[in-house]
């Protein structure tokens, strides 16, 4: 398998954890005799130092000539006195823009190992996996016109969708389901919003293309509630690009962590993969950040644009091995479990229980 991954390593921790996964790559080819090549890039804020821009025309080539983006994290204060157009979170928007990506896919796995961590009882986390399906190109954050007059005190944003867009991420959650628990979630404020009732129209219109698959709709408030009680009952959740922010986000409660959050944005010309969590600049460059998100991003990576579902599935079981036997970073040190591992040195634990899962796999497989 020969792959081309462009790596935008970006800001704050956005290196520290990108470093981990790209070597966990690395593995994953020099195990199964694949050729990965991987091309570095600057997008946020370490662009706009460099290049004057939050995206140069250099990454968006290098970008489009991948086979897959690997995105650290983007964002930096000190460019916090900049236009939102100039800023490093520009960036990160106008390369989703760029790939075309409209999936944007954030599991939410409970591992056992950090049961504890959690805010919430273990009995309500135990057994939790979800898989958020978040719209990523329209709503708020695309919609025109928006601007901000500082000087009359006014500001606009506009939330627009056509059926076209709700139906084309509404498929990919659709096949999504299928191959897991059959059933989809759709989210959406239709008591007061006309975009969210064409989405729950839009739906309801599709699933008859579904019969296999049990759909429901939810309200966002009252998900954001049933989240936190009772996270077992959903699978798969679709939601607009506002409302699937947020309850991404908030699904970290369950995991213990944002740090434990990856993401994969499918659809566009090249895919795009980023761990959910942000910068995090005031622990940039002192070994505290999780990999594991990025790590977990990898995973993502190898399933959706490689084909490569056993190693995806050995680098998810290599990272339960390590929560299992006590490796904590800072952000995951809760429930009676102290801090034992840096950034690099969780990345290495995970490296070394991948390479025994594999060699394992493949002495099994020469018997």
């Amino acid at each position: 398998m020969k792959l081309k991954i462009a790596i935008l390593a970006g800001d704050g921790i956005g290196p520290e954890v990108t470093r981990e996964a790209v070597n966990i790559l690395k593995a994953v080819a020099e195990f199964g005799g694949h050729d990965f090549s991987f091309t570095e890039a600057l997008i946020g804020g370490v662009a706009i130092t460099a290049e004057g821009a939050p995206l140069p025309k250099q990454t968006i080539d290098i970008a489009l000539d991948s086979d897959a983006v690997l995105l650290g994290a983007v964002g930096d204060n000190k460019f916090n006195h900049l236009t939102p157009d100039k800023r490093p979170e520009a960036g990160l928007l106008q390369i989703r823009q760029v790939l075309g990506g409209y999936a944007n896919l954030r599991p939410c796995l409970a591992f056992a190992a950090l049961g504890d961590n959690s805010p919430l009882r273990r009995e309500v986390t135990k057994g939790v996996d979800i898989l958020f399906v978040r719209e990523l190109l329209g709503g708020l954050y695309f919609g025109q016109p928006r601007w901000w007059n500082k000087e009359t005190g006014e500001a606009v944003n506009t939330m627009r969708y056509t059926k076209d867009e709700v139906l084309r991420v509404g498929r990919v959650a659709f096949e999504l389901a299928r191959k897991r628990r059959k059933k989809l979630t759709q989210v959406d404020k239709a008591n007061v919003l006309e975009c969210s009732q064409l989405w729950r129209a839009t739906i309801d219109e599709l699933k008859a293309d579904y019969p296999d698959v049990t759909v429901e709709h939810q309200l966002v408030d009252s998900m954001a509630m049933h989240l936190m009680n009772i996270p077992r009952n959903f699978d798969v959740v679709l939601t607009e690009n506002l409302f699937g922010d947020i309850l991404s986000d908030e699904s970290g409660i369950i995991t213990g962590s944002l740090g434990m959050l990856p993401s994969a944005t499918l659809g566009g010309k090249v895919n795009l993969y980023e761990p959910v969590h942000g910068s995090a600049p005031d622990i940039a460059g002192q070994g505290k950040a999780n990999p594991l998100g990025a790590i977990l991003t990898a995973a993502m990576l190898l399933r959706h644009s490689a084909g490569l579902e056993e190693d995806a599935l050995a680098i998810e079981a290599a990272v339960d091995k390590v929560l299992g036997a006590g490796h904590r970073t800072s952000d995951i040190a809760r429930g009676g479990a102290a801090a034992n591992a840096t950034t690099h040195e969780m990345g290495r634990l995970v490296h070394s229980a991948l390479s025994e899962s594999i060699d394992k796999q493949q002495s099994l497989h020469a018997v």
